[in-house]
């Protein structure tokens, strides 16, 4: 398999396997799909790590099979190749990515479907399909931006230059830079904590910040009114608050 599911501590590691470079092929792309949909379904899982292994996260599509396609090919595809990273950007669970190496083209889009973004010192990470007159066709004219703005992501879409992980730390394209033996580790470790704590409440987060940046300020508040006073029916918020009350903050034990 591509990509594979395994679960520890709470924690579900989405583990792409397509030596030698993690090329995102159309088989790659429905089996990500399909486990990340698995993910979201699951109770033991409770934070999802993205991670290609210790030499590379992903070096983009596979060009070699893209380059047989017509236009009438792309069109069919194109659509199941975004519906394959928005099924990570929606895990309604909190998703870390785990940069080794390259993040190139859908590699890098694959990176920005997560919540958060630990990379090693030695990381790559770019859009440059304009090099091969392309542009991104898997998110990232639309989450670049939202991320680290819009004229930031222009100048890395337009000319397609790959930055390393200490400009990519300063535009805000990822969350933290670590020595490449410590990347994994580190993922998982954040992952842990999280699978720790409540999580309607997590959910709840995510999809109200997530929600908000594609809408207005009104509607973005909706959501987070609706999800905040929903959350005083759960189980989570009367422990959380117990605990609050007779043991200080910070102690609460979430099931």
């Amino acid at each position: 398999m591509t990509v594979t599911l395994e679960v520890a501590e709470g924690v579900g590691t989405l583990r792409l396997d397509r030596p030698p470079m993690n090329a995102l092929d159309t088989a790659t792309q429905d089996r990500l799909k399909e486990l990340a949909e698995e993910a979201t379904r699951r109770d033991d899982v409770r934070a999802v790590v993205i991670y290609g292994g210790e030499r590379v996260f992903a070096a983009g599509a596979d060009i070699k099979e893209m380059q047989d396609m017509d236009h009438t090919g792309m069109v069919l595809r194109a659509r199941a190749l975004q519906e394959a990273f928005t099924a990570v950007a929606r895990v309604p669970k909190p998703v870390v990515a785990a940069i080794t190496g390259y993040a190139l083209g859908g590699g890098c889009e694959l990176a920005l479907c997560a919540d958060f973004r630990i990379a090693a010192d030695n990381a790559k990470l770019g859009q440059p399909e304009i090099l091969l007159g392309l542009i991104p066709g898997a998110g990232g004219t639309q989450r670049l931006p939202r991320l680290i703005g819009p004229s930031k992501a222009k100048d890395l879409i337009f000319t397609g230059r790959q930055v390393k992980a200490d400009e990519a730390l300063a535009l805000g394209l990822v969350d933290r830079v670590v020595p490449a033996a410590e990347v994994y580790e580190q993922a998982h470790a954040w992952a842990a904590r999280l699978a720790q704590g409540p999580a309607i409440a997590l959910r709840a987060a995510k999809e109200s910040v997530d929600t908000g940046l594609e809408t207005d300020i009104d509607t973005g508040l909706a959501v987070e009114r609706g999800w905040f006073a929903g959350l005083f029916a759960t189980e989570d918020r009367e422990r959380g608050m117990r605990s609050f009350v007779e043991e200080g903050p910070g102690k609460a034990k979430f099931r």
